[in-house]
């Protein structure tokens, strides 16, 4: 059956909204902004791809909480170390040879109630004797011990994040890659280009980015937080409470300000693919742009859509930015609250000027995480709204899997059967309807007709890039869809008329149509296609290196490589898609003569619009609206006159009365 789009596609369809296609290249791109996403199930997915690193996970979880017990541990110390030295000021200032009790007793005498009571609160504090250098140095050096062990449990806590990181993007990476290789043709092409590209690209370095950033710093942010708050109620619980004012104004702050900020961030990468498709579809149509002056209605649609873009970017980083300043604000007043209710219990001897030093560091640490936490919202939403783009790719219906047990016929003679074979793009279009064909083995089939009449689709068929609604079709007595597609496509050669180079050299350009081939197998093919002819007059020869698109050659000879390409594959069946469109009158003489020289023990289906290129075919297929109409050779089909005929006179016998009438000034009426 052909790919029937669900119901989610026909969805994603209609948000798209796609434009007309009939202006230059960029103009009037189709491109989806998507409504906003589930962030909570594309969080739980995003959560779930690190599942395969879970001890790697656990193990740097591990180092985040003895870190963060070294560095709670710190302002204690520190603590303690205040007491110290401001037991040694207070101390050296009361008289000698009494004791901590009596000096107490003494300043209450003197109506001193308050300072009484202070002293009364600081520990260690001999009256006469000053600070205790030796007992401050080592708090100091134990604490500045933990601070270094922290630093390094840190280090090796980010090293093991950033490991557990990569190896999850680069299993989707590779998740992605294979996913492409399995998504039907439709579904390819339903997607611009640019678009596509920019979720398998943009989007993962997105969610890379935003994972490494979050992940290590939340891990140590959300035990930090746990570590001191304990240490916050250990000292005081009543400055605790007052602390944790913070962290409802923080949930609400974030979730006001992140709910708007998803809705720009995912506006804001469905907008940069929308972008980079209009740059893709401009550069590649550069010439056809220039050509036809539209560099003004180009500029326009990219100005239009950059605008879009930017407008999206500055309110996602704006909304989000705003998280930071809010939750520093709310920080500052839990500080001078806890400042002011600290100082009065020092003063009443409730607690010591350590206890309130340490418990401030601590409110400043337990204020900082929370404040983090809420200012990787920006982060978090960007790196969820990327990662549910690329869900989305993961999650498109692919091609139907190949049988468990694919069959191989056990001969290769590239006898090719339609049998009351079906096919529609749209069930509200039919387009080939219950087709039948036999070719057999060594013949040259012409595919002729109108365009839209079915030859291209006819051949992708056979190649099941497509799959059949009705009716099958056999190669050498099997039917396609009990073989596996690798296997299928091994026996077929296919040259398409737009040609496709990758960047290397001609050499390995011709040696892809089959790995592991010799240069002297390259030479080969390259000789029978005439390749060889244009290559000696190259520099560097078969390594000459082709620049991006090939350009330093010419489209003709492009079209050669391709041809040299598909010969050296030696399949059972070829398939040339107008092969020679792009080469000149000299070349294709030669390249048709080396093609049927080839064709002699082959199987090959021809589409061609020029007719004077198919007829030495065995068969020429005239099509109409999908139907073969007429079939036979070339002047079989010409003394029927019917469809064949009236091709070929248009393509031959009206431009010769046209050149009648342009050569003998007779036909030219006066006056004109």
């Amino acid at each position: 059956m052909s790919e029937v789009p669900t119901e989610e596609e026909k969805a994603a369809a209609a948000r798209r909204q796609p434009a007309p296609r009939g202006g230059p290249p960029g103009a009037g791109l189709g491109v989806p902004v998507e409504k906003p996403a589930d962030f909570a199930a594309s969080a739980r997915r995003l959560a779930g791809l690190l599942r395969p690193q879970r001890a790697v996970v656990a193990l740097a979880t591990s180092f985040a909480v003895v870190g963060v017990v070294l560095v709670a541990i710190g302002p204690r110390l520190l603590g303690r170390a205040t007491d110290l030295v401001f037991a040694g000021v207070v101390g050296e200032r009361l008289p000698a040879g009494t004791s901590k009790e009596q000096a107490v007793e003494r300043l209450r005498r003197a109506g001193r109630d308050q300072v009484a009571d202070m002293v009364s609160g600081v520990p260690d504090l001999v009256p006469g004797q000053g600070m205790d250098l030796e007992a401050i140095g080592r708090v100091l050096l134990l604490a500045a011990a933990l601070y270094a062990g922290a630093g390094v449990l840190t280090f090796v806590q980010n090293r093991l994040v950033v490991v557990a990181v990569n190896r999850v993007i680069s299993d989707l990476r590779r998740d992605v890659e294979d996913k492409l290789h399995t998504l039907p043709l439709p579904y390819l092409d339903r997607q611009p280009r640019g678009e596509l590209l920019s979720r398998v690209t943009n989007d993962i370095d997105n969610l890379a980015q935003s994972v490494q950033q979050t992940l290590g710093q939340m891990l140590t942010n959300l035990v930090m937080v746990v570590a001191m708050l304990a240490m916050m109620f250990s000292i005081s619980p009543l400055l605790a409470v007052i602390a944790l004012v913070t962290i409802p104004v923080s949930i609400w702050v974030t979730k006001v300000i992140g709910t708007r900020s998803q809705r720009y961030f995912k506006e804001q990468w469905a907008t940069t693919g929308e972008v980079n498709s209009i740059v893709e579809e401009t550069f590649s149509g550069h010439e056809l742009v220039k050509v036809f002056g539209r560099q003004e209605e180009v500029t326009a649609t990219f100005e239009e859509r950059n605008e879009a873009l930017r407008g999206a970017t500055f309110g996602a980083q704006f909304v989000s930015g705003v998280i930071m300043p809010v939750m520093m604000f709310v920080g500052n007043l839990t500080y001078v609250l806890v400042a002011v209710v600290g100082g009065l219990q020092v003063a009443g001897g409730v607690l010591t000027l350590g206890s309130v030093v340490a418990f401030i560091q601590y409110s400043r640490q337990f204020t900082m995480p929370i404040t983090q936490l809420a200012s990787m919202a920006n982060l978090v939403q960007s790196g969820v709204a990327s990662a549910e783009r690329v869900f989305e790719v993961l999650d498109a219906q692919e091609q139907r899997p190949d049988p468990v047990a694919p069959v191989v016929p056990e001969r290769s003679d590239g006898r090719v059967a339609l049998e009351g074979v079906s096919f529609s793009y749209s069930p509200d279009a039919p387009l080939i309807e219950d087709l039948d064909l036999h070719v057999e083995p060594g013949q040259t089939v012409a595919i002729v007709g109108p365009t839209g009449a079915g030859k291209t689709t006819l051949v992708n068929l056979v190649l099941r890039f497509y799959e059949l609604d009705a009716g099958r079709i056999t190669l050498d007595g099997v039917d396609i869809t009990q073989m596996s597609r690798a296997g299928l496509r091994s026996r077929i050669g296919m040259v398409l008329q737009d040609t496709w180079l990758f960047g290397g050299t001609i050499g390995e350009n011709i040696a892809y149509g089959r790995p592991g081939a010799e240069l002297e197998d390259v030479r080969e093919a390259a000789e029978a296609t005439f390749v060889d002819r244009f290559v000696h007059s190259l520099p560097d020869g078969y390594d000459t290196v082709l620049t991006d698109g090939a350009t330093n050659i010419s489209a003709g000879e492009k079209q050669l490589i391709t041809i040299a390409r598909a010969f050296l594959s030696d399949p059972d069946l070829l398939i040339l898609d107008e092969a020679t469109s792009s080469v000149d009158t000299r070349t294709e003489k030669l390249v048709q003569d080396a093609m049927r020289a080839l064709r002699g023990q082959r199987t090959s289906f021809v589409i061609a619009h020029r007719l004077s290129t198919i007829r030495d075919a065995d068969v020429i297929l005239v099509m109409e609206s999908g139907r073969i109409v007429e079939q036979g050779p070339h002047e079989r089909l010409l003394e029927r006159g019917g469809a064949y005929a009236r091709l070929y006179e248009a393509q031959f016998v009206a431009p010769m009365d046209q050149e009648d009438v342009l050569l003998d000034p007779r036909a030219v009426p006066a006056g004109e």
